[in-house]
């Protein structure tokens, strides 16, 4: 291009005053250049994109990335290329900073559609690998069920009852229920899958449609419908801040929930312990109120006691002397008497015990007697 012719005076210039230079400035010099070639690459892989798209595929010429040769050859069209552009400048045609901004963008626009692509392919594979990992996770899960089932109802039985037919029967027993139940699962995917047939079909009947009528639609549908786009994204915004300030109105109901359970909780282990200190107080009362109304009881009989022994002591009246001492002696004679009839009845008994002996005793003898010599005798 011209910016290119342009420099290239400039560089042989340069290459000449290559010696003079000291070493720092060459450095300079050709971090420099480097910089300017790097931004120049750039801009022509940009240029032979956009060049590669309007041209057909069998007429593109090859990448100057993608040519190979020699340093002979490079120099020799080194050459070639300096001499033409020494005698041929003003004919060499470039392209306006208007072309170059104007490429610019549409380059932009296609990188942004390719970025918007990969993005879409990227949250497609993810939500798709994300659903392999959800299958292995509920699989995974499935497999340490089954596992458990078969430890705790089979081979609990086989460890009691080694090489007998029923532990035989019981694994023959889980491993049908095992085959019947993946049937049963195989028949209800595969109605799922029927249904997600149909509804595909149905959605892509549907986006067919909206395609047809999207190629009837016009520049002004299209601004139309951008100012709908705009503005749901607006609502779509103002609901995302109000579903932010509901989560944080969420978080702090919750937060404030928690705290009044624990509140709750430590009130209800209060309550507990005030229901049981309650009935303990209860039952201390009621035995209390029981000792009451023994204690009544008890102060009632001792008042009927006291009164009566107040009456006996009021209505007492003491004897006199003589009279004391008159029945003190007739006292002392009856329990005289009484000791020596106790007495008189003691010998009488013993009198009355050997009789009874004698009797006994002559009794006898007279059975002996008459056992010995019957009467008719």
């Amino acid at each position: 291009m011209s910016d290119e012719d342009s420099e290239t005076p400039a560089t042989e210039l340069q290459g000449g005053e290559e010696n003079e230079l000291p070493i720092i400035q060459l450095c300079g010099l050709v971090e420099e250049l480097s910089y300017g070639n790097s931004a120049l690459k750039t801009e022509t892989e940009m240029f032979e994109k956009y060049y590669n798209k309007l041209e057909p595929r069998d007429q593109r010429h090859p990448r100057l990335s993608e040519i190979k040769i020699t340093r002979a050859e490079y120099a020799q069209l080194r050459g070639r290329y300096r001499s033409k552009s020494r005698v041929g400048v003003d004919r060499a045609i470039g392209l306006s900073y208007d072309q170059k901004c104007e490429l610019v963008l549409k380059e932009l626009d296609d990188m942004k559609d390719e970025i918007r692509h990969m993005r879409a392919n990227a949250e497609r594979d993810l939500q798709h690998h994300e659903a392999i990992i959800e299958e292995a996770e509920m699989r995974w899960v499935e497999v340490c069920r089954a596992v458990h089932e078969f430890k705790k109802d089979v081979l609990k039985t086989i460890s009691k009852k080694k090489g007998s037919i029923l532990a035989t029967q019981k694994v023959m027993k889980y491993i049908e229920d095992m085959n019947r139940r993946r049937d049963n699962m195989k028949d209800k995917l595969c109605l799922k899958n029927v249904s997600l047939k149909v509804q595909r079909k149905k959605m892509l009947l549907q986006l067919r449609q909206k395609e047809e009528v999207g190629e009837a639609l016009h520049d002004v549908d299209f601004q139309q419908l951008k100012i709908e786009n705009a503005q749901f994204l607006e609502t779509i915004e103002a609901k995302n801040q109000e579903l932010i300030q509901l989560k944080l109105a969420s978080g702090n109901t919750l937060q404030r929930l928690n705290a009044y359970k624990s509140k709750l909780q430590q009130s209800t282990e209060m309550s507990i312990h005030l229901d049981k200190e309650i009935l303990l107080r209860n039952e201390l009362l009621e035995k209390i109120e029981s000792e009451t109304l023994q204690a009544e009881e008890d102060r009632a009989k001792a008042e009927a006691v006291n009164k009566r022994l107040r009456r006996q002591l009021a209505e007492f009246q003491v004897p006199q002397v003589m009279v004391y001492v008159r029945e003190k002696i007739l006292t002392g004679d009856l329990e005289k008497t009484i000791k020596m009839w106790e007495r008189k009845v003691e010998i009488a008994e013993m009198t009355l015990k050997g009789y009874r002996k004698a009797w006994n005793k002559m009794k006898t003898t007279n059975e002996h007697l008459q056992a010995i010599c019957p009467p008719g005798k």
